[in-house]
């Protein structure tokens, strides 16, 4: 959760050095080869969008308002986003809907393909006693694994996250043909959470289930 999956961090067994090869991987990819990609030419801009997102990891987006915060318009961040997309340093998840006039649709939730490159861009590499962000780094890394077994399963689904205007969400809402499964992420579970009563109101049908770390092998791993 903490340094990511380079396969090569295997090879250094020292904390310090485990952080100098992801700053450097910060440094000389996503500073460097990305801005050859597609004629970006100012870095400063989009490093600020990576920490934007790094700190909203699991919350609805806003382009709108990135382009606010970075004195940049709607159209320019999209296009930055296109291409970290594109080069596989984010992803993104859409609400889940049925029901256009109580939940939310327009936002998207970005989220890294590594932890450690989201941990390098917002500079912080202390233990997860340490952090308050725990939460966030759970929900990323369960993100992209899933969607790992998926892909080498080959279960072949719709992601996305669901939330209604009244503040009732779920993390994760897979779709496979007629079947629809709803999962809550809780790194520590002291009791077990109910669905949301509007999801199971309006989602009678649907599986619901909370992955956390006595569980969470089987959910990635199978």
């Amino acid at each position: 959760m903490i340094f990511g999956g380079y396969p090569e961090l295997i090879r250094y067994s020292d904390w310090k050095e485990k952080e100098d090869y992801l700053y450097q991987i910060m440094n000389d990819y996503l500073l460097k080869d990305i801005l050859m990609v597609d004629g970006v030419k100012n870095s400063d801009k989009l490093y600020s969008l990576l920490r934007l997102i790094a700190f909203q990891v699991g919350k609805e987006v806003s382009q709108e308002e990135l382009g606010k915060q970075l004195g940049m318009s709607k159209n320019t961040v999209e296009r930055y986003l296109d291409l970290l997309s594109k080069v596989f340093v984010l992803f993104k998840i859409g609400g889940y809907s049925r029901n256009l006039r109580k939940e939310i649709v327009k936002n998207s939730r970005w989220y890294f393909y590594d932890n450690g490159v989201r941990n390098a861009i917002i500079q912080n590499f202390n233990r997860l006693d340490l952090r308050a962000d725990v939460g966030e780094l759970w929900e990323n890394y369960l993100s992209v694994e899933r969607m790992k077994f998926q892909n080498y399963s080959q279960i072949h689904c719709n992601n996305y996250f669901w939330r209604t205007y009244d503040q009732q969400e779920i993390d994760w809402v897979e779709e496979e043909g007629d079947q629809l499964r709803a999962f809550e992420f809780k790194h520590q579970l002291s009791k077990k959470p109910k669905a949301p009563a509007a999801w199971g109101k309006a989602y009678p049908e649907a599986s619901y289930n909370v992955i956390h770390t006595g569980n969470y092998l089987d959910w990635i791993v199978g």
